[in-house]
């Protein structure tokens, strides 16, 4: 009986419809779950060994082993032709005080109330990780932790679904360590220049706040500013730069340096060299490179902004600073990255050195570009990905890279890039970068607010999965972009627009999103 009151007073409510209360069962005094993998049964069954199903609406029977498993024969499956509401829950007690998470291969069909894992009546706060929906019907893990105070703990695999829908489990582990984010970040280089051209912004109460007020309240802790050498018309230049890490730092958030080595935007189709730059020869470029990236690290230094990491160029997929340091030539492209990276560390040897390129769903080729960087001696920390699902591939995809490159090469991985859109719309009249004409979207995400704020959620949550801790965190790319006459794409177009104002974490009237909870720690 005691059993019984402490988990119904300790279970609680994670969502409308998704009750978690479930009355007591025999407790088995282990630290690990009992047939986590489904297949002690052998056959199609409601009686599951190990588990058991509650539900508070009589639909139990929509919780049963199936063949299909992730690794084995047997699977969990939630589902059933009419509205169904489980819980299929396992009792650990006997357990050593400390940090424990939750593993479980998950996939989904969408369109549930909520359907989530969660840990509860561990003795603190009850913690639960949403299961993405994977349009393409392919597995992804997902973890969730917490600490253990009170030597016991539930596990918990939840559905509040509507007729039809589907879900699947698999493979659930319960292991000690806490699998944590300590990265949840935003670009937000375009910020310094829409506040000068009068930007505000709002909190979701409707309340006037600064864009960082509004971010770091909801559990942003670090920032990605990127830097330009002469840009046409100042925008994201050092100066901009220097007065937007002194906000920053003010925030109390980590800084993460993004140098483009170009006048204009660097990414995987354009490397300009800077046109104060182009007539050096390859060793002049490599001592320029070099000067100037210590020289800005410095300033930030003397500032007291210090960067707490550096990019040494911004989506370098096919090099930077062309022709000199096109891909083709990766010995020139090495010795280019190697001036930049000896600049900072020149002027701040303890800031972290991140090497960036796009598309994080493309696994094998960027094993290879990371090989490559090793092969050729370019010293570096962190592995950064940019991974837009609408342009790269589902969140299996990105998985699996995370997961390879992680493994691989045994350092730390960041989505250095991610967004999604709220809306379709157009807030001014510059074309969106992302739009019903020119993009398909993933089925799962739907460009609502609601649908922004899932994406975002998933991205962090597989992140997050990355074994063995290396699984950092992510940026969302430019979430105060909005729209501000003057604060466009273009510098040599001051009447140009961003393009990017539906994937903004603030609406059309500035006001904070959804999207924007999305930062609270993990």
């Amino acid at each position: 009986m005691r059993h019984l009151m402490v988990r119904i007073m300790s279970l609680v409510l994670f969502g409308v419809g998704a009750l978690l209360a479930a009355p007591a069962t025999t407790a088995h005094a282990a630290a690990t779950v009992t047939n986590g993998g489904f297949e002690s049964n052998g056959a199609r069954t409601t009686s599951i060994t190990g588990w058991t199903t509650y539900s508070p609406n009589g639909t139990g029977a929509a919780a049963y082993t199936e063949s299909g498993g992730h690794s084995g024969s047997w699977r969990l499956t939630h589902w059933s032709s009419s509205a169904y509401n489980v819980n299929t829950y396992q009792y650990l007690s006997g357990l050593t005080n400390g940090n424990y998470t939750l593993t479980a291969w998950v996939r989904s069909g969408g369109g549930q109330n909520s359907v989530y894992i969660a840990l509860t009546n561990c003795g603190g706060t009850d913690k639960k990780t949403y299961v993405p929906t994977m349009a393409d019907g392919n597995w992804v893990r997902i973890v969730v932790s917490t600490t253990v105070s009170n030597n016991q703990c539930t596990i918990n695999l939840v559905s509040d679904a509507n007729a039809g829908n589907w879900a699947n489990f698999d493979d659930v582990t319960f292991t000690s360590g806490y699998a944590s984010l300590a990265i949840r970040g935003g670009d937000v280089s375009s910020l310094e220049r829409g506040q000068e051209l009068g930007g505000v912004y709002y909190n979701s109460s409707g309340t006037k706040q600064s864009a960082l007020t509004v971010l770091g309240n909801a559990g942003m802790n670090y920032a990605r500013l990127r830097v330009w050498v002469n840009p046409a018309d100042g925008f994201d230049n050092e100066t901009e730069l220097l007065a937007m890490a002194k906000q920053v730092k003010a925030k109390g958030m980590g800084l993460l340096l993004d140098f483009h080595y170009s006048d204009t935007w660097a990414d995987p189709g354009k490397q300009t060299i800077p046109a104060a730059w182009a007539s050096l020869s390859l060793s002049a470029l490599e001592t320029q490179v070099y000067t100037y990236s210590k020289q800005v690290v410095a300033d930030l230094v003397a500032q007291g902004t210090a960067p707490d990491m550096v990019q040494v160029g911004n989506e370098i997929n096919a090099g930077m600073l062309w022709s000199y340091g096109s891909t083709s030539n990766w010995s020139q492209l090495a010795a280019l990255l190697k001036s930049g990276i000896n600049g900072v560390h020149a002027a701040d040897s303890s800031a972290r050195i991140m090497l960036h390129i796009a598309n994080g769903a493309a696994d094998s080729t960027a094993k290879a570009w990371y090989q490559n960087a090793v092969n050729y001696g370019v010293p570096f920390d962190v592995i950064g990905l940019s991974y837009y699902d609408y342009w790269h591939g589902p969140l299996d995809q990105l998985q699996t890279t995370l997961d390879d490159l992680a493994a691989t090469f045994g350092k730390p991985v960041v989505v250095a890039e991610t967004a999604y859109p709220w809306t379709m719309a157009n807030g001014d009249a510059e074309t969106n970068s992302v739009t019903s004409s020119n993009t398909t979207l993933d089925a799962g995400y739907p460009a609502t607010p609601a649908g922004q704020a899932a994406n975002f959620r998933d991205v962090q949550s597989v992140v997050q999965a990355v074994p063995n801790g290396l699984g950092w965190g992510a940026f969302y790319w430019e979430p105060t972009w909005t729209v501000v006459s003057g604060n466009g794409w273009d510098p040599a177009n001051a009447s140009s627009g961003d393009g990017w104002e539906n994937q903004a974490m603030f609406d059309f009237s500035d006001k904070a999103l959804a999207v924007v909870n999305e930062y609270a720690a993990r």
